[in-house]
């Protein structure tokens, strides 16, 4: 009888489905620059945003266009759908969590009507940034899945 167990720790995985990108081609400098992090984008095909972790929404915007999820290891990360969409006033995003809610890896986050999204002239491109300072490594290229895992490798932060 075992009683203590090691929970082996949740694996990173993508929240959406679309083309995986570096950082640097976002077309947004706030991003491509690293000024909240470092991280990955993806652009959008599918039409859910899921959790790609375990953890607490502690930023959800109405607007349906950015969360912020913090793990119970302290990992932050924030997704941010398309550029410029908050200027859509969450018409084409059917937010389906709220801040303060505990998320479980996979759990929908929003729904997005990347039709009307693109109609609207706005990008795509879906940057999820780390913003409690872990650098990542992109270990693929090309299309990826909701839910797939073993698309980056993540590295703890270094201390001052």
């Amino acid at each position: 009888m075992r009683l203590f167990s090691r929970r082996k720790k949740e694996e990173f995985v993508s929240p959406m489905k679309g083309t995986l990108l570096p950082l640097e081609q976002v077309p947004d400098p706030v991003f491509s620059e690293r000024v909240m992090g470092d991280g990955f984008a993806v652009e959008l095909s599918g039409s859910e945003v899921f959790a790609p972790v375990s953890g607490t929404v502690v930023t959800a915007f109405p607007t349906g266009h950015a969360f912020g999820i913090k793990t119970n290891d302290e990992m932050e990360l924030l997704i941010h759908i398309g550029i410029d969409t908050v200027n859509l006033n969450g018409t084409g995003f059917e937010v389906q969590v709220r801040e303060g809610d505990t998320v479980k890896q996979g759990d929908v986050l929003v729904r997005v009507d990347v039709n009307y999204v693109k109609e609207q002239g706005k990008s795509i491109v879906s940057p999820v940034i780390f913003t409690s300072g872990e650098k990542i490594e992109l270990l693929k290229s090309g299309i990826v899945q909701n839910g797939e895992c073993g698309i980056i490798t993540i590295k703890a932060p270094v201390s001052p």
